[in-house]
C-alpha cells in the first residue's frame, strides 16, 4: 500500500546524503517534497500541514544544528513525527475487573466487519481469553450466517437470536446485545465482541440502531471498522461514527491493498482516536495490533525486524529451528531440512512482504516480484526424490536426474540447478560453523595459558572473510529499541 510513498521517501533522502550541512533552504526544498508525497498518498491537508509544520521547527533549530550527521538526523525527526501522526503507541487492551469485556464493532457495509469480528475473537483468544461473538446484524439474514462460518474457523461460539427470527429480517438487536452480555457470564465467557448492521452509506436508522445498542451493553471497547481502499471517505465515516458512539479505536483493513494510504496516516489527527488493529490480508491470522512505529519504518525504508521475529517465532519450533541450524553449521543439513524450513517460511506469508520487513533491502530488491510458484517447483523436485537422495544428494547422478525432473514435471536442467546450490549454500555454512568452533577453542587456550607477552604473530593482522557469521535471533532483537523487546506489543492486563 504506501511502496510510491516509501519510494518518494528513498528519493529525498538519497539526495540529502549528498549534502554535508543543511541550511534552511534546504530543509525547505525537503518539506515541499514531503509534502507533494503525502498529498500524492491521499492524506488528509490538514494532517500534512501539521506534519509539516512539526518537522520544519524540529529540522531548523538547535536539534539539527548540533548533529553531526544532519541528513540522518532529519530522518529521524521524520520518522518520530510520522509515528506521533500513525498515532505514536500501540493501543493497549485492558480488560473489565468484572467479566464479560463488552467490544462494540460498528461500520458500513462491506468494510469487513463481520469478517474482522472472527479475526478479533482470535486474537483474543491468542490472549488467553474466552470470547463470545454475537450476531446483531439482523437486517441481513445473511450476516449471521456469515458470522457462524467465520465463528467455526476460529473454534469462537456465536449467540444470535433463534434462526426463524434471523431469516425474518424482524428481530430486535438490542435485545440480542443484551441476552448475549447475560449468556456470557452464564459461560464464563470473559469477552463479548458485537457485530452490529452496517449500511452502504450513513443514515438516521442506522446511527439510532448502534447508539442503542452501545447504551444497553455499554462496550468496554467501541471499534469503527473501515476499509483502507475508501481513502479519504474512511476518515469521514470515522468522523461521524465518533460524534454519536464515542470511538475507542479504528479497525483498518485491507492494509495489503494497492490504495495509496491516506486513510491509515489521517485518522488518528483528524478523529482524535488511534488505529487499534489492522488486517492485513484474509487469512484470520491477517490481523494484530497496529504499531505505529513499526509502519512508520516500513514507509521510510527501515524495515519491519520486531514484526518479522513475531512471525518467525509463530512458525518455527524453536527446538527444531536450533537443531536444523546446528546440523547446517556441521554439514549435515539435508534436503528434508530444506523443505521443512520451506514450508515455515510459507506459513509467514508472501516471500515479497517477508523481504519488505527486512531493514536496508535496496529498493530494487524489494521491488522483484517474487513468484511463490517457484516455491512450489522447489518443494517438486524435492518431493521426487528418494529419501537416500534427499540424505546425499551427491547419488544424484545423470538418470536419477532425469528420473525426478519427471516426476516433477521440471527439466534436468533445474534439478541440477537446485542440487549445486544446495550443496554450495551447506559447505559455505559448514564454514561459517567451522570458524566458529575454531574461535571458541581459541578462546578457551587463551584462558588456559599463564603470564603475560605477545600471542599474536608479529605483523599486520590477517582478517579472513570466511569469519562472516549471520546474527542470531538473540543479538537481532538486542538491537530492537526497547519498546519492542517485549514482543508481541503491550496487550494489557485486566
Amino acid at each position: 500500500m504506501f511502496e510510491s510513498l516509501s519510494d518518494r521517501f528513498e528519493g529525498i533522502f538519497t539526495r540529502l546524503r549528498n549534502k554535508g550541512r543543511l541550511s534552511e533552504e534546504d530543509v525547505d526544498e525537503v518539506l515541499r517534497e514531503i509534502r507533494l508525497a503525502l498529498l500524492e498518498a491521499d492524506v488528509n491537508l490538514s494532517v500534512v500541514k501539521s506534519l509539516q509544520s512539526r518537522i520544519r521547527e524540529r529540522a531548523v533549530g538547535e536539534e539539527l544544528s548540533r548533529a553531526l550527521n544532519p541528513a540522518l538526523q532529519v530522518k529521524k525527526i521524520i520518522l518520530e513525527e510520522l509515528t506521533a501522526t500513525l498515532g505514536g503507541e500501540t493501543l493497549r487492551i485492558t480488560y473489565a475487573s468484572k467479566p464479560p469485556t463488552v467490544v462494540l464493532m460498528a461500520g458500513l457495509q462491506g468494510s469487513g466487519k463481520t469478517t474482522n469480528s472472527a479475526k478479533l475473537a482470535r486474537w483474543f483468544k491468542s490472549q488467553g481469553r474466552n470470547p463470545l461473538l454475537v450476531g446483531a446484524d439482523l437486517q441481513r439474514p445473511a450476516a449471521v450466517a456469515q458470522l457462524r462460518t467465520m465463528a467455526e474457523r476460529v473454534d469462537v461460539p456465536v449467540y444470535s437470536a433463534p434462526d426463524d427470527v434471523v431469516a425474518s429480517g424482524q428481530g430486535d438487536p438490542v435485545d440480542v446485545a443484551k441476552g448475549a452480555v447475560t449468556e456470557a457470564r452464564r459461560l464464563g465467557r470473559d469477552v463479548v465482541i458485537v457485530d452490529t448492521a452496517g449500511r452502504l452509506a450513513i443514515d438516521a436508522e442506522l446511527m439510532d440502531q448502534v447508539r442503542r445498542i452501545s447504551e444497553e451493553v455499554q462496550p468496554d471497547y467501541t471499534f469503527l471498522v473501515v476499509d483502507a481502499m475508501t481513502g479519504q471517505d474512511a476518515v469521514g465515516v470515522a468522523e461521524s461514527f465518533h460524534a454519536t458512539l464515542e470511538l475507542d479505536g479504528v479497525i483498518l483493513t485491507k492494509l495489503d491493498g494497492d490504495a495509496r494510504g491516506g486513510a491509515a496516516l489521517s485518522v488518528k489527527e483528524v478523529v482524535g482516536r488511534p488505529i487499534a488493529f489492522a488486517s492485513t490480508g484474509e487469512k484470520v491470522e491477517d490481523f494484530d495490533l497496529f504499531h505505529p512505529d513499526r509502519l512508520a519504518g516500513r514507509i521510510l525504508g527501515e524495515g519491519d525486524l520486531a514484526t518479522l521475529i513475531e512471525k518467525a517465532e509463530e512458525v518455527f519450533e524453536e527446538e527444531q529451528a536450533e537443531a536444523a541450524a546446528a546440523r547446517l553449521m556441521e554439514g549435515t543439513f539435508t534436503f528434508d531440512d530444506f523443505l521443512e524450513q520451506m514450508q515455515a517460511l510459507k506459513k509467514m506469508g508472501p516471500l515479497s512482504g517477508v523481504m519488505g520487513m527486512l531493514p536496508g533491502v535496496p529498493k530494487e530488491v524489494r521491488d522483484v516480484e517474487i513468484d511463490d510458484r517457484q516455491i512450489a517447483r522447489i518443494e517438486g523436485i524435492i518431493r521426487s526424490m528418494t529419501i537416500r537422495e534427499r540424505s546425499d544428494p551427491d547419488l544424484i547422478d545423470g538418470s536419477r536426474r532425469e528420473r525426478i525432473a519427471k516426476g516433477s514435471g521440471t527439466a534436468p536442467g533445474e534439478v541440477t540447478q537446485l542440487v549445486a546450490q544446495f550443496k554450495q549454500m551447506r559447505q559455505m555454512m559448514q564454514q561459517m560453523g567451522g570458524n566458529k568452533l575454531a574461535k571458541r577453542k581459541s578462546k578457551k587456550a587463551k584462558k588456559g595459558r599463564k603470564g603475560g607477552g605477545r600471542v599474536t604473530p608479529k605483523g599486520q593482522k590477517q582478517v579472513s572473510k570466511a569469519s562472516f557469521a549471520l546474527p542470531s535471533l538473540e543479538e537481532m532483537e538486542a538491537q530492537l529499541p526497547d519498546a519492542v523487546k517485549g514482543r508481541g506489543g503491550p496487550t494489557g492486563a485486566g
